[in-house]
């Protein structure tokens, strides 16, 4: 075993998600040493959303320093960054924020994605995705060019890239990772300059940017005063909270897929080829070793519970929902014999079109005028709660027959992740649903994931500090059963949204198609 993922080295990933920023230290063989998180907030307005930059290295750097409390200084090897995807900013020439950070789901550049989408058409089809959406970071980026007129030398920023010009104390160049939905060119390893410029997209306003695992700098003193990362830690080039995920659940095999249930779902794939979509609803990442990271991201997910239940003891409306319409069918018997067995009373029939904002669908199908909706009557606050779960649920499963209709591989591993995975009632329910095994890694995280692909910057092939770092800690199968059962849901479910005019029917058909498979 190399001296990178020796029992004493630690790997610190590094995560900035919606609502917090976490600090993990791993060590050689998967222990977390120490971890930590801080909290962010945001500012929402219909379409809008934003946050402070400076918050993000603030949060950080007090995770940082928490989580590093416990660690001996010399064990510190290297250190990742993830972000959210598509969350940008302007930056003065030293780093300093000119702009609010304009969200992953910041919808408000719909005019400016139509003309990016218009002079870019032929790169966009050639990378596999077709057309940006409004929430990309380009039209975003167009939309903050428009509003001012930038002063000379301003840089664009993806969130991780505000990080690791703190840590480094200088600008490192950005990743391929965060800056695909900026425009960068994956195939190429450019940025498309005929486009970007016919756009006015000003010289020397992009960052440099390198393959994710790439050492873009070391730590610098400020920053190991504000951090507790030790100076001269390498810094190594991240990838989006979603593809950190995945590295974090170990899902690196050409085949398997990792479900990251957060605030949103967001799927995430290995293909052996880049998977096209003529919707533009799924693109590929460049993943690492040669691999291809298709997914999308939905604006759905555990965020309607947020709304929905505000202040309400999750875990107490979980049992109840459990104890009347779960299977109580102990881990390894041979058949059913809960609420949902052959012989019980009939299954849940609400189910809830879980949209966690005001901006619309992105994934599985684009839709900006979606809003949530619920199926049949639930009775009394319990059902209505189980009637989100199942529709997340219901959810998941349509994105995996949109990718299958495109012919993504979607039959190898699937890890559940996030922080809805940590319902374990609600993880066997999307079991079920979804008619397969789930694997349940054991600190899957973002940030875990982070810590892996640092662990690569001594020359270790990611694969192999996965193999070493990631473990799972339960397997669920589904219940036969309870699959037929709740399938009539989920294809009333999806009929709805045809209805609704938000789902074409040729994706229905095929959804349809594979239910009697």
């Amino acid at each position: 075993m190399s001296d990178a993922l020796s029992p004493d080295a630690v790997h610190l990933g590094l995560d900035l998600g919606t609502q917090s920023a976490r600090a993990v230290a791993v060590d050689g063989t998967g222990r977390v040493v120490g971890a930590a998180s801080h909290p962010l907030t945001g500012r929402r307005d219909g379409p809008r959303h934003e946050q402070d930059p400076a918050q993000w290295w603030s949060a950080l750097s007090t995770a940082c320093r928490a989580a590093l409390a416990g660690v001996e200084a010399g064990r510190v090897r290297d250190v990742a960054v993830d972000a959210t995807s598509g969350t940008i900013l302007l930056a003065a020439p030293d780093g300093t924020p000119l702009t609010a950070g304009l969200m992953y789901d910041d919808g408000r550049a719909g005019d400016c994605a139509d003309r990016v989408n218009a002079v870019g058409a032929p790169v966009w089809e050639r990378l596999g995705y077709r057309s940006m959406q409004p929430s990309w970071a380009l039209p975003k980026l167009l939309w903050l060019l428009e509003r001012d007129r930038p002063p000379a030398g301003t840089r664009l920023l993806h969130q991780a890239d505000l990080v690791t010009w703190r840590l480094a104390g200088r600008q490192v160049p950005s990743d391929a990772s965060h800056a695909l939905k900026t425009g960068y060119d994956l195939l190429a390893e450019r940025w498309p300059q005929e486009e970007l410029s016919e756009l006015g997209v000003p010289a020397g306003l992009l960052p440099d940017v390198v393959r994710p695992g790439t050492v873009v700098g070391d730590v610098c003193a400020e920053a190991a005063a504000a951090t507790g990362i030790p100076a001269g830690t390498p810094i190594v080039a991240g990838m989006t909270d979603g593809c950190a995920a995945q590295i974090g659940a170990g899902a690196l095999e050409p085949g398997a897929w990792n479900a990251v249930l957060g605030t949103t779902l967001v799927l995430k794939g290995v293909s052996p080829h880049p998977v096209r979509d003529p919707a533009g609803v799924v693109y590929c990442h460049r993943g690492p070793e040669g691999t291809w990271l298709p997914g999308g991201a939905s604006s759905s997910g555990a965020g309607v519970l947020t709304r929905r239940f505000p202040g309400a003891d999750l875990s107490a409306l979980t049992a109840e929902a459990a104890a009347r319409w779960g299977s109580t069918r102990a881990p390894g018997a041979p058949g059913p014999t809960g609420p949902l067995g052959s012989t019980a009373a009939p299954g849940p029939t609400a189910v809830t079109y879980p949209l966690a904002g005001d901006g619309g669908e992105r994934f599985p199908f684009r839709a900006p005028q979606a809003t949530a909706f619920t199926l049949g009557q639930p009775a009394g606050t319990a059902e209505e709660f189980h009637a989100c779960l199942l529709g997340v649920a219901c959810l998941e499963r349509l994105c995996f027959d949109y990718l299958d209709r495109l012919g993504a591989p979607v039959t190898g591993p699937l890890h559940l992740t996030g922080g809805g995975a940590r319902n374990r009632y609600w993880s066997q329910l999307r079991a079920d649903v979804l008619g397969r095994r789930v694997l349940l890694p054991e600190q899957a995280e973002s940030a875990v994931g982070m810590a892996v692909l640092a662990a690569t910057a001594s020359g270790v092939a990611l694969r192999d500090a996965a193999t070493a770092m990631v473990r799972v800690r339960e397997e669920l199968d589904p219940d036969p059963d309870r699959t037929r059962l709740l399938l009539p849901v989920y294809l009333g479910f999806v009929d709805e949204l045809v209805r609704r005019g938000w789902l074409e029917e040729q994706v229905a058909a095929h959804a349809h198609g594979k239910a009697r498979t």
